[in-house]
């Protein structure tokens, strides 16, 4: 594999972890490609964020290796895995005194030292980011005066101005309304960075990805191609509701659930 097909690409090989004496992930492996959109999706509880903590360095796996540009992330230095990793989160907002301008700008924290300063390299840097999530309408508001769309826009601004080699978005358009969930969407796919996304919404997963990784109970239940991955069987195995997933004339993939009775009811009882 040549250095620029491997810019951009994650794969994970046999990654585990336990939590409290539970194991939570089961060798997991998966791979995404440069440039594309990969969905995680699974049941709540079946180990999602857990595998994302294990990519951007938060969580380290008990056994198994992730790798984000032919790089184990784990035996790289914080400061290097931020290089190639951006991660936009549900947890750690910023602090509330900080302008829109200001966590952008944090997003170069990751290419200098402590007591650098920004250059005006980085200040154009800083200005794209802005302008391709249209957050820069809001450049000089303080953070926390924003909507919950607009400072999703803002943290997505923030993790491209660190010029990553990999987005990883956890529950990205989670209380969104759904016009500011296709425009954010949209700036992923727009991107052109490969991005590794945890979506609860179905739905938005089959439109917007190019592959789609399904966990349950910790393993890869199925992975591929959204119509390979998310079959009949699929949603009914995993996600324990009745329905097709189909690409439509128009182009797009939805999935059309059934008439009553739309879920199994049989007990869960897991593994």
């Amino acid at each position: 594999m040549s250095g620029e097909d491997a810019a951009g690409e994650l794969r994970l090989d046999g990654v585990a972890v336990a939590l409290g004496g539970a194991q939570v992930l089961r060798g997991v492996s998966l791979a995404a490609r440069p440039g594309t959109l990969v969905g995680l999706v699974g049941p709540n509880g079946s180990g999602k964020t857990t595998l994302l903590r294990t990519v951007y360095r938060s969580l380290r796996p008990d056994a198994g290796v992730v790798h984000v540009a032919d790089a184990d992330v784990w035996r790289l230095s914080a400061r290097d895995s931020a290089r190639r990793t951006a991660a936009v989160l549900q947890a750690g907002q910023p602090p509330a005194a900080l302008t829109v301008t200001e966590v952008v700008a944090d997003g170069r924290t990751a290419h200098h030292s402590l007591f650098s300063r920004h250059t005006d390299a980085d200040q154009e840097i800083i200005r794209e980011a802005l302008d391709r999530t249209g957050a820069h309408v809001h450049a000089d508001r303080l953070y926390d005066t924003l909507s919950g769309g607009e400072r999703q826009r803002v943290l997505l601004a923030r993790a491209l101005a660190q010029r990553p080699r990999l987005l990883v978005l956890d529950e990205l358009t989670n209380h969104l309304d759904i016009r500011a969930r296709f425009e954010l969407l949209d700036l992923v796919r727009a991107s052109g960075v490969t991005a590794l996304a945890v979506l609860h919404d179905l739905d938005l997963a089959v439109r917007y990805c190019d592959e789609l990784v399904v966990l349950d109970h910790g393993v890869v239940a199925s992975a591929g191609p959204v119509l390979d991955a998310l079959g009949s069987e699929v949603l009914h195995a995993v996600f324990k509701v009745a329905g097709r997933v189909e690409r439509h004339p128009d182009g797009v993939i939805r999935i059309t659930y059934t008439a009553k009775p739309l879920t199994d009811h049989t007990p869960d009882v897991g593994p």
